[in-house]
């Protein structure tokens, strides 16, 4: 099934532009009277018919609309700090977005070596991955911001489960991420993931403070994005 991206949907008509009628038109040869499939990534799929074949513009009207197409039945935030390899961050947000997640934010640690990114290229492969893995929702891919700066942003009162994995003991035990999974009875998840340094010890006692259990992915030490792409699959697991 092929999936397009529309730039805006407009009463009767979905529009696609730049890559994405250029790819409908030049590439697949779609015509005027075609069948398309179209997402507006808020979460709907509009089933429609090509109604102006044109590279630069192209319309297409809506037949059919499916709120929530491709939906999952929870809210997932993953915080993951950027690796020093970008290559192993794209990879993440592909794997990430194929298997479900909400808001992806990039967060700055003490330890982290990578400081920047290009957020832009970030929304192109996840809008990539949302139609390669059948969605209609666009997960939301947030500017960096250091970890203090998005703990400060969590301080809030929903009630949402808030993990966050490092490697060291400290003072609070560490549970397994499937066991604290199990007994949430939520729907709302947050998980935080550190660079390669892992997060300091002064970051994960501020976690703490701000409502974050701590938890272990397992005995294995694993990379950052291995790790962020267990977490995103612990969650989508729960929710079968």
């Amino acid at each position: 099934m092929e999936l397009f991206y529309a730039s805006r949907v407009d009463g009767t008509l979905c529009y696609l532009d730049g890559e994405e009628a250029q790819h409908c038109v030049r590439v697949l040869r779609h015509r005027e009277g075609d069948a398309v499939s179209v997402i507006d990534g808020a979460g709907t799929l509009y089933r429609c018919e090509l109604s102006h074949a044109d590279p630069r513009e192209a319309q297409a009207r809506i037949i059919e609309s499916i709120p929530s197409w491709g939906s999952h039945p929870y809210y997932l935030t993953l915080a993951v700090c950027p690796t020093k390899n970008i290559d192993r961050y794209e990879w993440f947000v592909e794997k990430a977005v194929e298997l479900g997640v909400d808001r992806i934010v990039p967060v700055i640690g003490e330890r982290s070596e990578r400081r920047v990114l290009r957020t832009d290229r970030l929304r192109k492969i996840a809008l990539s991955a949302t139609k390669q893995s059948l969605k209609a929702q666009l997960p939301q891919i947030d500017e960096p911001v250091s970890v203090q700066a998005f703990l400060d942003a969590r301080q809030d009162p929903a009630e949402d489960l808030r993990l966050i994995a490092y490697c060291f003991e400290g003072d609070t035990p560490r549970q397994s991420v499937v066991e604290v999974l199990r007994d949430y009875v939520g729907a709302s998840v947050t998980v935080m993931i550190g660079p390669e340094g892992d997060f300091s010890p002064s970051e994960a006692a501020a976690a703490l403070s701000a409502g974050f259990r701590p938890i272990h992915l397992g005995p294995s030490r694993l990379r950052t994005e291995t790790a962020a792409v267990t977490a995103a699959e612990a969650v989508y697991l729960r929710y079968l």
